[in-house]
């Protein structure tokens, strides 16, 4: 009697897509650093309730319905003191570029 050896082949499949490929990146999800709570449009200042510890020149993302663009901290107040950095838990105003809503939340960029 005569053994046959089976091997199993492999199967690939392969996705192809016309002129481009598809590329997949595993990130950690992003965690918000803060909220805005309030915004003035005539002088352009954000109030941003810090979740986590906050300096002046870092970069931040601001994201929501309608926005999404990031900003670096040029100026930051507290109870209308300037202060280098925001502790977790504080309400500051923050000097941006653009329009910022209610409930938009700020991320480290």
């Amino acid at each position: 009697m005569k053994k046959k050896i089976v091997k199993k082949k492999k199967v690939i499949h392969k996705k192809m897509v016309a002129s481009r490929a598809i590329k997949v990146t595993s990130k950690k999800p992003v965690k918000p650093i803060g909220v805005v709570t309030h915004y003035f449009s005539k002088i352009k200042v954000a109030i941003i309730k810090c979740k986590q510890p906050v300096r002046v020149g870092a970069e931040i993302s601001i994201r929501g319905a309608t926005t999404d663009f990031k900003h670096k901290i040029i100026s930051m107040q507290y109870d209308h003191q300037p202060v280098a950095v925001a502790k977790k838990g504080q309400e500051v105003g923050v000097k941006v570029g653009k329009r910022v809503r209610e409930g938009d939340e700020v991320f480290l960029a």
